[in-house]
């Protein structure tokens, strides 16, 4: 599968890299997701202050983007699942990079 990232020119990888991640929330979906798949109602949990209607558009754009694979259940009650791709997971260093960054310089410095 070629992804719409794999598919598009950029002149700076930051730029490129800004592009499919950047943004308020799209790190914040990410990092929830980095260790393990989760349903729509558990990340929306973890992320309290993402309205649902921009976690969905943010989980779509994600998925577009190759970096997360949406999974649905033929069940009722309807269950869908995301899941980081082979290219979200290699994004797992950086994430945990920033999140030793924030924890050394923002939370423990409260």
């Amino acid at each position: 599968m070629v992804t719409i990232a794999a598919k598009r020119e950029f002149k700076c990888p930051v730029t490129g890299m800004l592009q499919l991640i950047g943004g308020k929330w799209k790190p914040v979906i990410l990092y929830c997701l980095r260790s393990e798949k989760r349903r729509f109602g558990e990340i929306a949990a973890r992320i309290p202050d993402l309205s649902r209607k921009v976690l969905t558009q943010q989980l779509k754009e994600l998925e577009e983007d190759g970096l997360v694979t949406r999974k649905q259940y033929n069940e009722i009650p309807p269950r869908v699942e995301y899941e980081l791709t082979d290219l979200g997971k290699s994004l797992a260093p950086v994430l945990n990079e920033m999140e030793k960054w924030g924890l050394e310089n923002i939370i423990n410095k409260q």
